[in-house]
Formats: C-alpha cells, sequence, structure tokens
C-alpha cells in the first residue's frame, strides 16, 4: 500500500513538473533552434554532397550519397562490419551529439538563473528534478529526429537521390525499425549529458566538452545497435539500453545533485 501511494505521489509530482519544464523549454528560442539545425543537417548535408558530384580533389572517385536513406543510417552487411566513409558518418547519427548540447545548454540556464535554488528551496526533490527534465529532453529529442527525417526527405528530393530501400540495403521495415531504434537510444545521450551538466552546472562549456567526448566513444557503437536494416531484435535491445542509462545514470544524477552545491 504505502509503495503504491509513494508511486503514486511521484507520479503526481512528476507531472506537475514536467508540464513547467515543458512550457519553459519550448518557451525558450534554443529549441527551436535545435529544431532548426536538425532540419537543415540533412538538407545540407544530401544537397552538397550531390553538387560536388562524388569526385576528390584528384579527380578520382569518392564516396558520395547516392540514395536518400543513406542519410539515415547504415546498413549493416552479412559480418556485421560497415564501411567507414561519409555516408556512415555523416548521417542521423550526428543527431545525438546535437542533443547532448541541447541538454547541457537547458539544464546549464536552470543553474545559471538560479531556478535550481529556488526550485528545490521550496518544494521540489532532486530525483523529481532528473526524471522531468530526462522526460521533456526526451520530449525534444524526438521532435529532432522526426525533423531530420523530413528535412532528409526534402533534402534527397532537392538532390535528385534515389529513394529505392532495396538500393540502400534495406526494406521499409527496416528504415522504420531504425528510426525506432535512433529514439530508443536518446535518452543514453540524454542521461549522460544530464549527469555531465549536473557536474558542470552553470560552466555549460565543461559538460558540453565532456559529452560531446563521451559522445565520440559511443558514436561507432550507434550504427552497430541501429543500422538501416535493423529489426525487432534491435529496437529491443535499444529500448532496453535506453531505459537502464535513463534509470541508471538519473539515480546517478541525483546523487550528484544531493552531495554537491547548487551553484
Amino acid at each position: 500500500m504505502n509503495a503504491a501511494r509513494n508511486l503514486r505521489e511521484f507520479f503526481g509530482r512528476l507531472r506537475t513538473m514536467l508540464k513547467v519544464d515543458l512550457l519553459r523549454m519550448f518557451a525558450t528560442p534554443t529549441v527551436y533552434i535545435m529544431f532548426g539545425i536538425s532540419f537543415a543537417i540533412p538538407v545540407l548535408i544530401l544537397v552538397m554532397t550531390a553538387s560536388v558530384g562524388g569526385m576528390s580533389e584528384g579527380g578520382a572517385s569518392a564516396a558520395t550519397f547516392t540514395n536518400v536513406w543513406q542519410a539515415i543510417g547504415s546498413a549493416s552487411a552479412n559480418g556485421g562490419t560497415m564501411s567507414m566513409d561519409i555516408t556512415t558518418m555523416c548521417n542521423m547519427d550526428l543527431l545525438f551529439f546535437l542533443i547532448a548540447i541541447f541538454v547541457c545548454l537547458f539544464v546549464g540556464e536552470d543553474f545559471r538563473s538560479g531556478y535550481v535554488k529556488n526550485l528545490f528551496a521550496v518544494r521540489a526533490k532532486k530525483t523529481d528534478y532528473v526524471a522531468s527534465k530526462t522526460v521533456a529532453l526526451f520530449a525534444a529529442a524526438v521532435g529532432m529526429i522526426a525533423l531530420y527525417f523530413v528535412g532528409a526527405m526534402i533534402g534527397g528530393k532537392i538532390a535528385g537521390l534515389s529513394f529505392s530501400a532495396a538500393e540502400a540495403g534495406t526494406s521499409a521495415g527496416g528504415i522504420v525499425a531504425c528510426v525506432v531504434c535512433k529514439i530508443f537510444l536518446a535518452p543514453v545521450f540524454i542521461s549522460i549529458a544530464l549527469t555531465l551538466a549536473a557536474v558542470g552546472k552553470q560552466r555549460v562549456w565543461i559538460s558540453v566538452a565532456c559529452s560531446l567526448a563521451a559522445g565520440m566513444l559511443l558514436f561507432m557503437t550507434l550504427a552497430i545497435a541501429a543500422p538501416l536494416n535493423a529489426g525487432a531484435l534491435n529496437a529491443v535491445m535499444c529500448a532496453a539500453g535506453g531505459a537502464m542509462f535513463a534509470v541508471g545514470l538519473g539515480a546517478v544524477s541525483g546523487v550528484v545533485l544531493n552531495k554537491t552545491n547548487l551553484v
């Protein structure tokens, strides 16, 4: 009975704080700038690489985008390996760095403005704050991924690229699973950046630098965990990984906030 009551109280507090976080997030220009960048990245990548014509400086053939779905992800080969070229490095996985930067900026502003100190002085718990921030930032991450997808479709159309899934080594189901996997992986980067933002507090440059460094270490794992020809197993594994990171690092963030000064 006590556990059920505590759980209801937690979700009640979370709902209230989440409303505030969403209102504050969508009232700032930063989130719309991030949305705009998310939309512009695939358009610029696809149009600019198409205009180069696939030729390097020495006149030799260079790897370039030939299919719009390459901007979403890379299909894994039979052996599970992938070639390392521009089509592998410049796809939707770049968004995770942008998501990490946004997390640091959003949380850092809470510390810089004194919002966090006032919030905790009134009634909020550290765990409620972390949970609310994770959910709100996840909603922003989903929006960024959706806008990237739209931008890729428009950029591919402008560049005259093929929309054939078979040519990209996947299927319609694989593409959907790939995007779903990337959505499920967003909490991994959100929770890492949130923990580092709790450490850096108003020193946003520290949390941004550390978050980008952590992202670099995980970047190659993204192509393996969420390939363009992903399946149901990939989605389940990404969902489990995202949930474990969100819960585990969320607890770490709460400890950091409890053990350090809020300045």
